[in-house]
């Protein structure tokens, strides 16, 4: 066999098994198995986004899992098994949200609205909170395309109230990635535009944002608060408003050691801070400047 046949050979076998667990999906009694291999080994597989959708009655399926956990919302009735199996199913849409070719299908369909009931759940349970992460990670798969599109459509439904809530009792995973998935809609003009549209709108995300630094956020979470934060200031009524109510701790040295650690999230804070005129600016530098002095 030639050089390129041979190299050919693997491909083939690994096509051949995505397309049996694919089609394994349409087996009631395969399809657990299905779901728990295809979203544990999806990185294996490149074409599994398109090979999903455009297999005929295969996302009729993926949607019809996740539809039959609806009455087991409320009253909150889910358990690890039901978690772990629609979650499953929800690595596999992820894959399809985050996929070029397949992703503006996905949003014209309209598949994230099937998992806004998910995102307005609140219990506190470990299968409700594995849940309501999971499908985070699908907003999150679609912003991370930095695509207007999807913005647009995400802005047209409940998304920042959802992520909101979820930001002010979610666990510390999901205040991440709900506030990852803020970040992304304000960082794009049609975002920012429509939070600072009204001060309602404003002073709800201001006012999550204040309550998660009190909380003393992770660094990784605090990362992303700030650059909320230093986006909205980008805007002229929300810079004059965050002049008022940015909170103290975001202005003295209480994450001094995140500061020192994160260069980054540093530069993010200074600028904040100069956009809004604020004059502890320069204490904080100068601190700085003395801590990376050489003892």
């Amino acid at each position: 066999a030639s050089p390129a046949a041979a190299a050919e050979a693997p491909r083939a076998v690994g096509n051949l098994k995505l397309f049996t667990l694919v089609m394994s999906l349409l087996q009631p009694e395969q399809r657990e198995t299905a779901l728990f291999e295809l979203s544990k080994k999806r990185e294996h597989y490149p074409d599994l986004a398109p090979t999903l959708w455009h297999a005929v009655g295969v996302m009729v399926t993926l949607l019809q899992e996740i539809m039959q956990v609806y009455p087991l919302l409320s009253p909150p009735n889910l358990g690890a098994h039901a978690s772990n199996r629609v979650c499953n199913a929800l690595a596999l849409l992820q894959c399809v949200a985050s996929h070029p070719d397949t992703r503006q299908m996905f949003l014209h369909a309209h598949i994230p609205l099937f998992l806004y009931p998910f995102l307005n759940t609140v219990s506190k349970t470990r299968p409700f909170e594995y849940l309501r992460l999971t499908s985070l990670g699908v907003v999150g798969a679609l912003v991370k395309a930095d695509d207007a599109e999807v913005i647009k459509f995400l802005l047209s439904t409940e998304i920042i109230p959802l992520c909101l809530r979820i930001m002010e009792t979610g666990s510390e995973l999901s205040k991440t990635v709900a506030t990852f998935i803020v970040q992304k809609i304000l960082l794009f003009d049609i975002g920012l535009s429509y939070i600072c549209a009204t001060p309602e709108r404003f002073y709800a995300v201001a006012s999550v944002l204040n309550t998660m630094v009190t909380d003393k956020p992770s660094p990784r979470l605090l990362k992303h608060i700030i650059r909320c934060y230093l986006r909205l200031s980008d805007h002229l009524r929300a810079k004059d408003a965050l002049r008022q109510c940015l909170p103290d701790s975001l202005r003295d040295s209480t994450f001094r050691e995140y500061l020192n650690e994160d260069s980054y999230m540093r530069k993010w804070l200074w600028q904040l801070l100069l956009n809004i005129g604020d004059p502890n600016v320069t204490a904080l530098q100068q601190q700085a400047a003395a801590n990376s002095q050489p003892q």
